[in-house]
């Protein structure tokens, strides 16, 4: 499947580092660790805008490492949104409809991919990678600085309409490739 691919870059053990740190972080959540659990999960974050910069910057994006990639974004956004319930719910419950669109929306998307093709969905599309910057920004001021209503509405509702995209992307390809930049492009390209 990843034949002739250079997995053995840096994007690559960034986005290691996360599926490995994952169940030390979900330790940290149950145990009510607050403090590790955010400095850990800080760091995954800040990893995941990282992993993928540095890849398209050195040409280094792989279809094993755009799949490594979507695993550890799931896996950090897993603990994110862990970290949501157990330790900020009072402040997200009054405005939880979104995160409720959002959730479904995401769901979704994966439910999509799998049922066409049997995979996790590394499509990097770029209103994907913004909604992922701007949810990972908003889950970091959340955890150390606290919750701003315009922020939390800004990340969550891109993160639904980049989601929705990606469900139209996805019904659209014959197969998941790396490198759609989104429906737009996609449609201009005849593909």
């Amino acid at each position: 499947m990843y034949k002739g691919e250079n997995i053995l870059n840096l994007p690559n053990a960034f986005s290691l580092y996360r599926v490995l740190v994952f169940p030390v972080i979900f330790y940290m959540a149950l145990t009510g660790q607050e403090s590790w659990f955010v400095v850990l999960l800080c760091i995954s974050l800040v990893t995941d805008i990282i992993d993928g910069s540095l890849a398209r910057l050195l040409k280094l994006q792989t279809n094993f490492g755009a799949a490594l990639d979507n695993l550890g974004d799931i896996l950090t956004y897993a603990m994110a949104l862990l970290g949501l319930f157990l330790f900020k719910w009072s402040v997200i419950e009054p405005h939880a409809w979104i995160l409720w669109i959002f959730l479904t929306v995401f769901v979704a998307s994966y439910l999509v991919s799998f049922l066409r093709f049997g995979k996790i969905p590394g499509l990097h599309l770029y209103s994907a990678v913004t909604a992922g910057y701007l949810q990972g920004l908003f889950f970091f001021v959340l955890f150390v600085f606290g919750f701003y209503p315009w922020f939390y509405y800004l990340a969550i509702g891109w993160g639904a309409i980049a989601y929705t995209e990606k469900i139209l992307v996805l019904l659209k390809l014959d197969d998941i490739r790396i490198g759609v930049k989104g429906l737009y492009w996609l449609m201009r390209e005849g593909g």
